[in-house]
């Protein structure tokens, strides 16, 4: 995934709760990313976590006073304010939330709060009766005022189990904030509406079974969040798999291939592009049983198919008419002349760029964490390596944005 957290530079506020030591997990998580971290902390913070385990985890000192111990040296918040790309105060009890709300600069990290020019993100953290007091309601409202953003607890998909009202969010929800916030302003995607298939279809015989196929889903996923990482607005439409994006997208879930059908033409109007990465039948029973077929009264027995809808070809076809702008990506998973099987869909389907991957080779297609792909446009071939397939994602999605900026 790209990481637009890159080359960031992070100031993070520590008070004294006892979720300080989930500080630890925030700090891995934003250098994992390639963000620069400068702890800030509060004397009751330091009652709670040391220094020194910050200081290691960041590679520098931790600032906690307004004047260094040792040898007096004046820390300026000022300076510290103007650095910060984002300040995040993670945990942020309620008498923090309460004198940053009223500015009450009594400690290092208040007097950073009020110098900061970079957007603010606060994470509560504190027991239910606490959060739920009106005074710290009213604190968390007028800092939601003045344009800092406020982390809560989620609920839904992107939840942990654990969490409630008052409790610290997870680390990785709260760094997931601030990479949302940056992708939405700086992404290379910033502005687009990107429309993705993914997963397998199912095609029912009767109440029970079905035909299907063994895609995991986890190219298209990896190509969502990667869409989304960049600053688009994603919308999923989904085979059954059991998968969650890392960025909240809009998501539609569906069974069979007419399912899909419907979907992806019901969004296809308002998208800048398609990529049409699920494994879709191509063919469903002609009739479905509406009670499970015995096998006893029965014998052998016969399915009568018929073809589906070719999803990719009616957006082709849509595409000429209507939407010359609108840019098409589809998949070819080949097991025999691959090149040539997909040069000839990319031309019968009007796509503009085809994504090839084969299973003669090893480590790509189904079930599998990497893939081997070939990008194969109107102006040639270029072949990747195996890679994870959030890296493969990441090579798809460079293609498409710079033919996007052609476009």
């Amino acid at each position: 995934m790209t990481h637009i957290l890159k080359g960031k530079k992070i100031v993070l506020g520590i008070t004294g709760s006892i979720a300080a030591y989930k500080a630890c997990h925030i700090i891995r998580g934003l250098i994992k990313k390639g963000a620069e971290v400068q702890v800030v902390i509060t004397p009751a913070g330091k009652e709670f976590i040391t220094p020194i385990t910050l200081s290691a985890l960041t590679s520098k000192p931790v600032i906690s006073e307004f004047f260094a111990q040792r040898d007096g040296t004046w820390n300026s918040h000022v300076d510290l304010g103007l650095w910060a790309d984002a300040m995040l105060i993670a945990p942020a009890t309620a008498s923090t939330i309460g004198k940053m709300a009223n500015g009450i600069a009594d400690n290092m990290l208040v007097t950073t709060y009020l110098s900061a020019k970079a957007p603010v993100f606060v994470a509560p953290a504190m027991d239910l009766d606490m959060y739920a007091h009106p005074s710290t309601q009213r604190n968390l409202e007028t800092l939601r005022s003045y344009g800092n953003h406020i982390i809560e607890p989620q609920t839904g998909e992107l939840a942990s189990h654990l969490v409630g009202k008052g409790r610290m969010e997870e680390p990785e929800n709260i760094i997931r904030h601030l990479e949302k916030y940056f992708a939405d302003k700086e992404g290379d995607l910033k502005g687009r509406t990107i429309l993705i298939t993914a997963g397998p279809t199912y095609e029912k015989i009767d109440p029970v079974r079905f035909i299907g196929n063994y895609s995991s889903g986890k190219m298209g996923f990896a190509l969502a969040d990667e869409c989304a990482g960049r600053g688009a607005k994603v919308i999923l439409v989904t085979g059954p798999v059991q998968l969650q994006t890392y960025f909240p997208v809009q998501r539609y879930n569906v069974e069979s291939a007419q399912q899909m059908h419907d979907t992806v033409l019901g969004l296809f109007g308002n998208v800048d592009a398609v990529i049409l990465s699920a494994a879709v039948a191509d063919y469903t029973p002609a009739q479905v049983a509406e009670e499970k077929i015995k096998r006893e009264k029965t014998g052998n027995m016969t399915l009568d198919l018929k073809p589906t809808e070719d999803i990719a070809a009616c957006l082709g076809r849509l595409k000429a008419a209507d939407s010359p702008r609108t840019l098409l990506v589809g998949f070819a998973l080949e097991t025999n002349d691959e090149q040539h099987n997909a040069e000839d869909k990319l031309e019968r389907k009007n796509l503009d760029f085809i994504v090839l991957n084969s299973l003669r080779d090893k480590g790509a297609g189904f079930r599998c964490d990497t893939n081997k792909i070939s990008i194969i446009d109107r102006e040639g071939k270029t072949d990747y390596p195996l890679k994870d397939k959030s890296e493969v994602a990441a090579d798809i999605v460079d293609h498409l944005v710079e033919v996007l900026k052609s476009k």
